[in-house]
């Protein structure tokens, strides 16, 4: 599966603990990466300076499902979990 462009979804709802640049402590799960930009595009996508997280995070049906709400809430309640 491909990613929804501007989807956005797996750069709010997972917590992060590694440094992001600009959140050098990573952030919360629900809170919007500072890097992702107005149109919920990744502006480290491709970037040395992406998080390893971030680079190894695949989009799949399961997770990611039809729609970006739906692909939020599935992401929000998996992070909950762990």
């Amino acid at each position: 599966m491909d990613c929804r462009l501007g989807c956005g979804a797996c750069c709010i709802a997972p917590s992060i603990s590694s440094a992001i640049p600009g959140m050098p402590n990573g952030k919360p799960s629900g809170v919007r990466c500072i890097q992702l930009n107005e149109d919920n595009l990744c502006k480290l996508f491709g970037q040395p300076e992406r998080p390893k997280v971030c680079h190894d995070f695949k989009p799949c049906p399961d997770v990611c499902s039809s729609t970006n709400q739906q692909a939020l809430s599935n992401l929000l309640e998996l992070d909950r979990l762990t």
